[in-house]
């Protein structure tokens, strides 16, 4: 009844298993990954057609953690699972984020991968699990997928890295860094540090690439005996005809708009640039040329933009690559809050107010390691009016919670100990104006505002994020990207931290061939942008 294929490899002193062909037959691709008593079941399905007139992969990630694989029943009145809790949205996010780029352009098939946490030991996190097994079967299922990926977990106790540290070394590890990626490339980093180096932190990645070879080899030989056979890909069509015709008609309307460096002016002259083209083209009642148009207007973009900051060193805004915009910094700008701060960096902008509360206004948290409380929250919101747009306001967005928790993993190095300070603390940060790098405002405007609620933090935390453009051999490391820098670049590298070291970093790459000697010069320019924005935030402070 079942051809069950299994590969079994020692990888970190615990067993990690993979195998296929015993459950959930019918999706596309479907593996159980086992590390130590800690197994994920992961599966993966796709429509057979694709989406029409869509500019981008349709790509949706669920994981879900079941009580049942804790020997727990659920709490509350129905005894179930309910929607996912914070935990669940940011593992999604980490196993989205190093998977999405590697899908073959052009591929407009709604794709689902669907992680269920069925068995937890309570010692290895089963994120790890949830995206080796995404990768293997998104690797088996035959879909067109540039991967397999590894994943590992790396701590970093007394001057020694750690792979895959358990929940109790993590209590004493100065670093808690996830690390994925392919066989030559380092795709996604996610991590929270006690104020480590640059140095430090490069090689915990180093160290996590090279420590994830021997899963990336486990997949491959698993794809060699089980993996299905590849999907039809349509021929890709010649549309260089259509091409030079949109260059032609929109080229020099982009590069005047990209010459324009209020956003809100640029956004509007590049609307109507892009409406023109559709309607010159007859595409408003085609969807599917519509779509491909908004393909080549988007490459356009790329070519123009891409080219102009490597050829002349100079971005959209006509800043240096190594310049940090323009920064304004208050603190008590609301009378009956605790503490308040306004933060604003250039077109990027953080009202972030700190409240103060007693120990029966610790957050109650329910997992399945157990049942603990939380003093500290931050809460990140973006309405739509921050970026000038109309929108529905409902629920916590994935993006806000990601956000949030970044920004959190930022602050909590610095927090004083409790019996310095038994208060709970909330943050919420409302982003007021975004032009790129709203999660780095919030990390700026909760040190302030928390510095302004007498918070007596350990030390001031600022955040800036980095980007890259590459072509070929040729590079540019940009400070403190705009929305613009980020959407049309290859690179965005989050980094928080003191004066003493880096808090929290987080890396998404969209290619591969980024060196190591890249992430250096990355890490050392964020160390100077940060250390001037921490001046500028001073300043405000001994103003107040």
């Amino acid at each position: 009844m079942f051809e069950i294929h299994r590969k079994e490899i020692n990888w970190g002193g615990r067993t990690l298993v993979l195998e296929t062909g015993r459950i959930a037959r019918q999706a596309d691709g479907a593996v159980m990954v086992t590390y130590g008593e800690t197994s994920c079941m992961t599966a993966v399905t796709a429509a057979k057609t694709a989406r029409v007139g869509i500019d981008f992969f349709p790509l949706t990630v669920n994981y879900q953690e079941r009580a049942y694989s804790a020997g727990k029943i659920p709490g509350g009145f129905f005894k179930r699972e309910g929607r996912p809790g914070e935990a669940e949205t940011l593992t999604c996010r980490l196993i989205d984020r190093p998977i999405r780029p590697l899908f073959v352009k052009g591929f407009k098939n709604e794709t689902q991968v669907v992680a269920t946490v069925m068995s937890h030991d309570l010692e290895n996190n089963p994120d790890i699990t949830a995206l080796i097994g995404t990768s293997a079967a998104l690797t088996l299922s035959g879909l067109p997928f540039m991967g397999p990926i590894g994943a590992a977990r790396v701590g970093y106790i007394d001057g020694e890295y750690i792979l895959n540290p358990t929940y109790e070394q993590l209590e004493t590890s100065d670093l808690d860094l996830v690390v994925a990626g392919t066989r030559d490339a380092v795709l996604m980093v996610e991590s929270e540090a006690n104020e480590l180096s640059e140095d430090i932190m490069l090689g915990a990645v180093m160290y996590g690439h090279e420590q994830m070879q021997v899963v990336i080899d486990a997949i491959i030989e698993l794809a060699e005996v089980a993996a299905k056979d590849p999907i039809e890909m349509p021929e890709a069509e010649d549309h260089s005809e259509l091409a030079a015709k949109v260059a032609k008609l929109a080229e020099k309307g982009l590069r005047d708009a990209y010459g324009e460096t209020v956003k809100q002016v640029r956004s509007t002259q590049l609307g109507a640039i892009k409406d023109q083209v559709k309607a010159e083209l007859n595409a408003d009642d085609d969807p599917a040329l519509s779509g491909l148009i908004g393909e080549l207007l988007k490459k356009l973009e790329q070519k123009i933009v891409r080219g102009d900051i490597i050829k002349t060193r100079k971005r959209i805004d006509g800043r240096a690559l190594d310049k940090v915009r323009a920064i304004a910094s208050e603190v008590n700008i609301l009378p009956r809050t605790h503490g308040s701060a306004l933060f604003t960096r250039g077109e990027t902008q953080a009202t972030v107010v700190t409240t103060l509360g007693t120990g029966d206004d610790e957050q109650f948290i329910d997992a399945l390691t157990g049942t603990y409380k939380e003093r500290f929250m931050l809460h990140y919101n973006f309405p739509p009016y921050s970026v000038g747009e109309v929108g529905r306001m409902m629920g916590t967005s994935r993006r806000e919670t990601g956000h949030g928790k970044l920004a959190w993993r930022a602050m909590r190095a610095v927090l004083p100990d409790h019996g310095e300070f038994p208060y709970t603390i909330r943050v919420v940060s409302e982003i007021t104006e975004s032009n790129g790098s709203s999660s780095m405002a919030s990390v700026c405007g909760a040190s302030l505002s928390m510095m302004d609620a007498g918070v007596p933090l350990k030390r001031p935390v600022s955040g800036i994020a980095m980007g890259l453009i590459k072509e070929g051999d040729d590079y540019a490391v940009l400070s403190d990207i705009l929305g613009d820098e980020d959407h049309l670049g290859d690179m965005d590298f989050k980094v928080a931290g003191t004066s003493e070291g880096i808090t929290s970093l987080q890396m998404d790459i969209k290619i591969t061939g980024i060196t190591r000697d890249i992430m250096d010069v990355a890490l050392k320019q964020a160390a100077e942008g940060r250390a001037y924005i921490l001046d500028e935030m001073s300043n405000a402070l001994s103003g107040a």
